[in-house]
């Protein structure tokens, strides 16, 4: 149950990212610095070792969680690339049908809706993440629940912003912050209902290393520094790595 109430956390704070989406001043770029080093912090000081303390084996010289940190690492990037090859044909779509009306209106829409569409699926493994960590044991469930808690509200904040890029209406926007908000309470019952086995959350933890890598670092940290590129953001990511060792630290 410990699971499910730090996912109802999560569910707030994906809330009140949209919120603030709707209400963002000028120090967004401070949170979402922040954000990024609880990431870092916790790919860095927790996932990874409980990953190889898990999942140990070796395929062909190589630890399979490293195999698999790495694997999550790239199956976001290449889903990324996907998304932004699809994005560039659509610019190139709407500059040879402009001149014939506003036929891609609806196709921009859709990529709205499409990016946070993932936004949902990637909180709901955010939520499968909080319940398999306590599974792993409570301090690991403690310190991916601090960064999963953390980065929803960036969550949340792209995904009403990406929604309304594109041209949807606010309902929509809301429709779908909704169901993100919904999405780690989800992800976390799922994993009321069996145990996973040792060597598969071993797995599991290195892949979503690779995961939290990518975000914090293909995402996150260049959209924080692309507004503001300050020092005052640097020093909020390095609070937040220095957060991250400081709770695993008192928590060991």
């Amino acid at each position: 149950m410990t699971a499910i109430l730090v996912a109802v956390g999560a569910f707030l704070m994906t809330l009140i990212g949209g919120y603030v989406a709707q209400r963002t001043g000028d120090r967004r770029h401070l949170v979402l610095g922040f954000a990024a080093g609880l990431m870092l912090g916790v790919v860095a000081f927790d996932l990874l070792p409980e990953a190889l303390e898990h999942a140990p084996e070796k395929l062909h010289g190589v630890a399979q969680a490293l195999l698999m940190f790495a694997a999550g690492f790239l199956t976001l990037h290449c889903v990324e690339r996907s998304v932004a090859i699809h994005r560039a044909h659509e610019g190139e779509y709407a500059t040879h049908t402009h001149a014939h009306g506003h036929a891609h209106e609806g196709r921009s829409e859709g990529i709205g809706l499409t990016a946070a569409g993932a936004m949902v699926g990637h909180s709901l493994m955010d939520g499968f993440a909080i319940g398999a960590a306590f599974q792993a044991g409570g301090t690991v469930g403690t310190v991916v629940a601090i960064a999963v808690v953390a980065h929803d509200f960036a969550d949340g904040f792209n995904t009403y912003t990406v929604t309304r890029l594109y041209g949807n209406n606010r309902r929509r926007a809301l429709t779908l912050l909704g169901a993100d908000a919904l999405a780690p309470v989800t992800g976390a019952a799922i994993t009321l209902f069996f145990t996973i086995p040792e060597r598969v959350l071993g797995l599991y933890l290195g892949f979503f290393a690779g995961f939290l890598l990518y975000l914090a670092t293909s995402d996150i940290l260049p959209e924080a520094h692309s507004p503001h590129p300050s020092r005052s953001t640097l020093l909020c990511t390095l609070v937040g790595v220095a957060f991250m060792w400081l709770v695993i630290g008192l928590a060991a």
